[in-house]
């Protein structure tokens, strides 16, 4: 009766394990009779069009079936549920292909009717390729933006296309004329693309009579100038997104063996580099789809015309090959004529050792001779390449820059590559600070534990070679307590890098626009602020050798340290302007929303031009407001004039920061407001310059430092605890008002924009 049971429960074991194979098994292949096609789109696994066809709902194809106008029917294959088109899908690159659409501007009298001047696509799924699309605007006096949620941020930018004739325009390049691209940010999986007009193309309706903008993908679009008239017949064009599976580590997918989705073997498993998640590729030497058990498979190399045994025979192997060795030769194989070696015929038994001995000192002497030449070569190589890295990163230019201007680099130290490597641990991304037009910012530490702030620049061209030796110029002749002080640089690589003080608490923007942040950021600190960013752009116009014009300011390039001092970064777009001109004409360059509007119209850039750029910062502190956002109404998108109109029609605590705002300041608030408008003036010579501003807002910080201050003292009193005269300079704003500022002399103003040290 025992061994009975006994029986039974072996039975009932093996009948469970069994079970739990086949469960596992079929969870790792699924339905053999699964549809692989949609229409002329092929579905691979882990994609599928139904149930126990795909890894996960992430991965459904619904294929949808329609019929046209002759009876004919369509399959079209859309992502899950949706409405968006898949046009292909690659595994080995973990990409799918769809349809976006695209925006038009078409005014009435172009004949064109069209009333789609946004698109907008959300993918819940997977993330738009950022390394794979561009924003792409077309026509002329055209701007494209491009606006997304991620992170928890908003997030906005654009280009302009800018022309008067066909005449400058070039096929297959979007440089601004005609057509221009922006790149798109990583792990978006929204956008909202618009398209507007500078002046409704009234002087080039005839050959450019519309704008359009698209985010595509690039290789899928070049530019021709026939677009300008043909783009209206576009409704879409192909989108690129990064799909992954999951969103783990393959690290950690790889410790759920039954979850884990590289099933084949010789299969391999690659981390997202967009977003979280993992995916697979059959190994070196093997195709095929990774994803299924089995599904990758040896390649015969002898049968594809790749291989290098030229006339003699392939050998093939699991996930290799070789080559036979001709007659003469013996060895294991031959592939560029290695294993083989030729046949030597045996001597006589007297002469053995002798000929041993003369081959093995002949091979010898070959060995250590071929070792000193290669070492050699190699040393002259990295010296060639050092020198080209040099050269092609301005190293000449720099050179011929400070030989003319008699100026040391005595200051400003020369890191060699492996110490930037080591310090930002080999530019991890998880160093990363922040990415730029102009490159990207990371955080390093040095052997002596100083904390700096690395930038790798982006040099692709000659014009961007410039940018780059224009910041190193303009850097080494800033010293100032307001502005991020270079510490070195480094020319020895292929893309050249920058060595800045590292500055620890984040960017102003940061500071204003998170909600955790902006109640700690009170009213005397956000004037503080204000004052010191004000000196920093007044000693760049007023007091170094030759006047510079910052021109992209913003709070993104404002940084702060642990005591909320403020420090002006980013200098790749400045520009430095002679003692005797007023205004130069420049390529227009800033962000959108900061822009100064007379600028961008005439292309003269001016100080006032950093003036107005301030303005909009300040209205920034005041507001807790973005310089662009589409959560304010269609006419006061743009925060200049959101801000001037509230000041204009006396509603400017309608639009205050709630937490600044108390019976004590707001009288120095509404100062500031008046001077932020004032800044904001359409017109430069309406506007005050960066030393007035420094001037008014370091006066209104010391009547707000000294309680006498706020009494109703005469002047005559105020002057005599100030101990210096009064000058007093009305500011015209516009419609009628003005804004007074009271200072010091002279010495009041050097203190207002007095550098470190020696700083000019």
């Amino acid at each position: 009766m025992s061994s009975l049971l006994e029986t039974v429960k072996l039975l009932l074991g093996l009948l469970v394990i069994s079970t739990a194979i086949f469960v596992v098994a079929a969870a790792e292949v699924p339905n053999p009779n699964c549809s692989r096609k949609c229409g002329s789109l092929d579905i691979p696994y882990p994609f599928g069009t139904s149930k126990d066809c795909y890894l996960d709902s992430y991965f459904l194809i619904t294929c949808n079936s329609s019929s046209n106008d002759s009876g004919t029917i369509i399959h079209t294959p859309l992502l899950r549920k949706s409405s968006i088109e898949v046009r292909g899908i690659s595994l080995a690159d973990g990409e799918l292909r769809i349809s976006a659409y695209v925006a038009h501007d078409c005014p009435p009298e172009s004949g064109y009717n069209f009333d789609n001047s946004y698109t907008f696509l959300k993918v819940k799924e997977f993330p738009i390729s950022y390394s794979k699309n561009v924003l792409t605007a077309i026509g002329c006096n055209t701007m494209g933006l491009i606006s997304s949620s991620f992170s928890n941020k908003n997030y906005t930018t654009g280009c302009v296309s800018l022309c008067d004739s066909i005449d400058g325009m070039v096929n297959d390049s979007c440089s601004g004329v005609g057509c221009c691209q922006t790149p798109i940010p990583n792990r978006i999986k929204d956008f909202t693309v618009n398209v507007d007009s500078v002046n409704n193309y009234f002087n080039v309706s005839k050959f450019s009579p519309c704008g359009f903008a698209f985010v595509v993908e690039k290789k899928a679009y070049n530019f021709s100038t026939l677009d300008l008239q043909n783009m209206q017949n576009k409704k879409v064009v192909p989108l690129v997104l990064d799909w992954a599976v999951g969103n783990q580590t393959c690290e950690d997918a790889k410790k759920n063996i039954t979850g884990y989705a590289c099933k084949a073997a010789n299969s391999e498993c690659y981390n997202s580099t967009n977003g979280p998640g993992y995916r697979c590729n059959c190994s070196s030497g093997y195709y095929g789809n990774p994803y299924l058990s089995g599904g990758c498979k040896d390649i015969d190399e002898c049968t594809t015309p790749n291989h290098e045994c030229a006339d003699i025979a392939c050998v093939n192997h699991v996930g290799s090959y070789s080559c036979s060795c001709p007659k003469g030769y013996q060895g294991d194989g031959w592939r560029n004529g290695s294993s083989c070696t030729p046949v030597i015929p045996k001597p006589s038994n007297s002469k053995n050792i002798i000929i041993a001995l003369c081959i093995s000192m002949s091979l010898l002497v070959l060995l250590l001779g071929g070792s000193s030449v290669l070492l050699g070569l190699k040393r002259m190589k990295l010296i060639k390449l050092q020198e080209k890295y040099f050269q092609q990163n301005g190293g000449l230019i720099l050179q011929e820059h400070i030989l003319n201007h008699g100026r040391s680099m005595e200051t400003t130290k020369i890191f060699s590559n492996d110490e930037l490597k080591k310090a930002t641990n080999n530019y991890d991304e998880s160093r990363v600070l922040g990415k730029g037009g102009y490159g990207t910012v990371y955080k390093g530490v040095l052997s002596d534990n100083k904390e700096v702030a690395i930038k790798k620049s982006k040099i692709c061209d000659k014009s961007q070679i410039k940018q780059f030796i224009n910041e190193v110029i303009l850097l080494t002749q800033i010293n100032h307590r307001n502005v991020v002080k270079l510490i070195g640089c480094c020319l020895e690589t292929e893309v050249p890098l920058l060595v800045y003080e590292f500055i620890t608490n984040g960017t102003l923007s940061y500071h204003i626009h998170d909600i955790s942040r902006a109640s700690s950021l009170s009213w005397e600190r956000r004037l503080k602020i204000a004052t010191e960013t004000a000196r920093a752009l007044a000693y760049l116009h007023s007091e170094t050798s030759m006047p510079i014009i910052h021109r992209d300011v913003k709070s993104t390039n404002i940084l702060l340290d642990d005591n909320h001092t403020a420090k002006v970064a980013d200098f790749g777009a400045s520009r430095l302007i002679a003692l005797d001109e007023i205004e130069i004409t420049t390529l227009v360059q800033g962000t959108l929303g900061y822009l100064d509007p007379e600028y961008f119209q005439t292309g003269q850039l001016t100080e006032k031009s950093d003036v107005y750029s301030f303005g909009v910062v300040l209205a920034e502190l005041l507001t807790g407001e973005e310089a662009i956002s589409s959560n304010r109404p269609e006419s006061y998108k743009n925060l200049a004039m959101y801000f001037g109109s509230a000041v204009k029609e006396d509603r400017l605590h309608h639009i205050l920061e709630d937490h600044i705002v108390n019976e004590a300041n707001i009288e120095p608030i509404k100062e500031v407001a008046n001077l932020a408008r004032a800044c904001l003036m359409l017109r430069g010579e309406d506007r005050p310059t960066m030393m007035e501003v420094a001037m008014e807002l370091e006066g209104l910080r010391i009547m707000e430092k000294h309680p006498w201050g706020k009494d109703n003292q005469t002047t005559e009193e105020t002057e005599y605890l100030l101990n210096t005269t009064t000058l007093s300079l009305n500011i015209d704003i516009g419609v009628g008002s003005s804004v007074s500022v009271v200072s010091g002399h002279d010495s009041m103003i050097n203190q207002l924009v007095k550098p470190l040290d020696d700083g000019r």
